[in-house]
């Protein structure tokens, strides 16, 4: 059994191009060739741990994933999110790798589905990108992103005001020129392309406060509890998109619009569906188009079966 810890993980993972695996990932999950169960979930006073787990048909091993959240963390100096993959093999159950990861494969995947997304769903014209959040999600997607958009014009929006602030210090680092908003519709009033990444559960984003032709990436909202965008968003979307039907009737923001009512069940179409030809997105550049991301076992397979041929050739 082979241990890999956190550095060689954080030393293996520039090297790997996430995308193309991501893509065949949820093409194979849409298309029925993969085995995932419902998401295991432990809800606690101070913070969430969430359990994801499943096989693909044909491939060497099957991963179960354990990842927390305790968004406190931060004031005691403490990262707000831990977790570790355990890797088996399919053909005989035995424990092949333990990925020490402290939650940063879930959270680089994460971040590669959201730039998968957008660049499958975006506007033609993206000349400034909008982010609801300033955490780790707020950096990574921005970072994803920048692979695949021109465009360094970022508009960011974050309750506390010198998170935000030091957060565009960061990403000033990295190339970006970002404009601090005073809310939520301020960043939906400039940007083409927003990516939601906060805990929020109370909506963050109104149909009205969006321009014509937007897209957004609603990652934050992962548990039943959590919501970014109101229900009148999905009702006037031109395309709603999931990560996984199945999950997203029971977490996420299409469960939420589901529940209210603003939506019927069909209105949604797969990402893997979509992927393959088998499903419309955007058609127009005026759309408006959302995709609501809840985390996929599958996404964790990817990764981890990437880590594990990497630091093992």
């Amino acid at each position: 059994m082979l241990v890999v810890e956190r550095a060689r993980i954080e030393a293996v993972l520039p090297e790997l191009d996430l995308l193309p695996l991501l893509e065949q990932a949820f093409i194979g999950y849409s298309a029925g060739r993969a085995n995932v169960p419902p998401v295991g979930e432990l809800l606690l006073d101070k913070g969430e741990v969430h359990i994801k787990y499943g096989a693909v048909a044909g491939d060497d091993y099957y991963v179960i994933k354990i990842a927390s959240g305790f968004y406190e963390n931060p004031m005691q100096g403490l990262p707000s999110s831990d977790g570790l993959m355990l890797v088996f093999r399919q053909d005989t159950g035995q424990l092949e790798s333990v990925l020490l990861d402290a939650g940063i494969l879930t959270d680089a995947r994460t971040a590669a589905a959201g730039a998968l997304a957008a660049r499958t769903l975006a506007p033609p014209q993206v000349e400034r990108i909008g982010i609801l959040g300033t955490g780790v999600q707020a950096r990574l997607q921005l970072r994803y992103l920048a692979a695949h958009f021109e465009t360094r014009e970022v508009v960011a929006w974050g309750r506390d005001r010198q998170k935000l602030e030091a957060y565009r210090r960061d990403m000033s680092q990295d190339g970006f020129e970002v404009l601090a908003a005073e809310s939520p519709a301020g960043v939906a009033s400039l940007a083409q392309l927003i990516v939601t990444t906060t805990p929020s559960t109370e909506p963050l984003l109104e149909a009205r406060m969006l321009r014509p032709g937007t897209h957004i990436t609603a990652m934050g909202s992962d548990t039943p509890e959590k919501r970014e965008l109101a229900g009148d968003v999905l009702a006037r979307a031109d395309v709603v998109v999931a990560d996984s039907l199945e999950q997203c009737r029971t977490r996420g923001e299409i469960s939420r619009a589901l529940d209210d009512g603003a939506i019927g069940d069909g209105v949604a179409v797969e990402l893997g569906a979509l992927l393959a030809g088998e499903a419309v997105g955007r058609s127009a550049a005026e759309q408006l188009t959302v995709f609501d991301s809840t985390g996929v076992a599958v996404q964790d397979i990817a990764i981890a079966t990437a880590v594990v041929r990497a630091v093992t050739r």
